[in-house]
């Protein structure tokens, strides 16, 4: 796991700025921006109205394969990337919490504990959000493509979960952007620019944290691979008898 850390001497690596050390992969940068567009998107064409269902539904599409993707890059993916090596326990988690209000506090390189609840807070809200939404129908024309494997109430009840579930979510994403905001405020520390580059400054980061490849093969396969998996249920699934949701 990860260790906390105070300031460190940085180094010259002789591939980046002495001044800073690399901390998050292409990959996971890749994953962040491209999981914003297609919540907005999701919410966009959701707002348009019941024609522009299809990129609602891709855009669904979109959130399963990154969350999946994220999830399994948490397991094999480089240093900062594992969960292992971010995640607490809720022991470490309130003594971070209680360091934070007396502002003793230490440094993580990669996300600190109450970070890592976030984390896994949004990708499992997420997750719930865009599965249940492939089996959702919206009781006029459009149905999920999943919702063929569902009964009608079956569907019904997992349309009302994704529909409420998306309010907690935009509550979690409110916070992740108050907290990105405070750091910068208060901790003078920029989470947003690390999240384009990838790195952060050496004082920051322990050397032996900083990574020394994206492995950008693996995630590629990886994320054709669930790609792949989400395609082929789609394709199998039985189509929905409409006369049954009405």
């Amino acid at each position: 796991m990860s260790e906390p850390l105070t300031e460190v001497e940085p180094v010259n690596t002789g591939d980046v700025a002495p001044a800073t050390r690399r901390v998050w992969d292409l990959p996971i940068r890749v994953f962040h921006w491209a999981l914003v567009l297609a919540i907005v998107g999701a919410y966009a064409t959701n707002r348009a109205g019941i024609e522009y269902f299809k990129y609602h539904l891709w855009c669904g599409y979109a959130v399963v394969v990154l969350i999946g993707f994220r999830t399994v890059w948490g397991l094999v993916g480089t240093y900062h990337a594992r969960f292992w090596n971010f995640v607490r326990g809720p022991a470490a988690t309130m003594r971070f919490i209680l360091a934070t209000l007396r502002g003793t506090e230490r440094r993580y390189a990669g996300h600190n504990p109450l970070g890592a609840v976030m984390v896994i807070a949004l990708l499992a809200g997420l997750l719930t959000q865009s599965i249940t939404g492939l089996f959702a129908n919206d009781e006029i024309l459009n149905f999920g493509p999943l919702s063929g494997y569902v009964s009608s109430d079956r569907s019904l009840a997992l349309t009302s979960l994704h529909r409420q579930l998306f309010y907690w979510i935009m509550g979690a994403v409110l916070l992740h952007v108050i907290a990105v905001i405070l750091h910068r405020v208060l901790k003078k520390e920029d989470l947003v620019k690390p999240m384009f580059n990838g790195h952060k400054p050496a004082h920051s980061v322990n050397p032996h944290e900083e990574i020394a490849s994206s492995r950008v093969v693996l995630a590629l396969l990886i994320v054709l691979a669930i790609a792949g998996v989400l395609s082929w249920y789609v394709s199998q699934a039985p189509l929905p008898q409409a006369d049954s949701f009405m």
